[in-house]
Order: C-alpha cells, then sequence, then structure tokens
C-alpha cells in the first residue's frame, strides 16, 4: 500500500485556506475549484505553454494556472496571467508582449469576485 503524503510548503497550505475561504465567503465558485485543484499532488499538476493561453484567452482575460507555466511558443496577445509558477523563460515572454505574471495570491486580492478569469490546465 502507498504512503500517503501531505503537503508541507506553508505558503501553498495558505493559498488553498484563502481560497476556500473567499470562496465562501463571495459565494465564488472558481477559488473552491482552484484550491481542490492545488490539493492535488503537483505531479498532476498542469503544465501550460504560452502558446496554449495565446490560442483559448481572450483579450480582456487574465489567465489562471493551478500549475506552472512554460516557455514553448510564442504570446501573440498582451494578458495576464496568474499561476503557481512560471519558467523564467516564459516570464521574459510574457513581458516582452506586454502581459503581466502575478501570483494567484494577487489575482484573489485584486479580482475576489473572479470575474473575466479563465482557467486552463
Amino acid at each position: 500500500m502507498a504512503k500517503k503524503s501531505k503537503k508541507t510548503n506553508p505558503m501553498l497550505l495558505e493559498l488553498i485556506h484563502e481560497l476556500k475561504k473567499q470562496s465562501n465567503e463571495n459565494d465564488v465558485a472558481i477559488w473552491k475549484d482552484i484550491a481542490l485543484r492545488l490539493e492535488k499532488p503537483s505531479r498532476n499538476w498542469p503544465e501550460v505553454n504560452l502558446d496554449r493561453i495565446s490560442k483559448y484567452i481572450l483579450d480582456k482575460e487574465t489567465a489562471l494556472i493551478p500549475g506552472k507555466v512554460l516557455s514553448n511558443g510564442n504570446l501573440t496577445k498582451k494578458v495576464s496571467i496568474a499561476a503557481w509558477s512560471f519558467s523564467e523563460n516564459a516570464q521574459e515572454k510574457i513581458k516582452k508582449s506586454g502581459g503581466k505574471c502575478i501570483s494567484i495570491e494577487d489575482l484573489l486580492k485584486n479580482n475576489p469576485k473572479g470575474k473575466d478569469i479563465r482557467i486552463l490546465g
């Protein structure tokens, strides 16, 4: 039988707790969905490339990736991207295209109602 492991990163545990709290307070299901995705093992978290973000995100939307953003492809739009982590090359390409890299915590603080957010991954 496999050993059950627990999350030990205190920043991740605090983020999951805050996402669930905001979901209940503001009655917004998107934050609970993200919290449940982050509770899964990190090997199951999505890794999304920039070309996929460019393909599926509209101009006024914010991309939310409950995993890692990788640098394969080019970003052709000015979009804000929130994720748990970014590769260095992905951050450079996002900044070159005029977009912004933000953390999930910052997105939660700036947009507690979850408007104009699209989850990728």
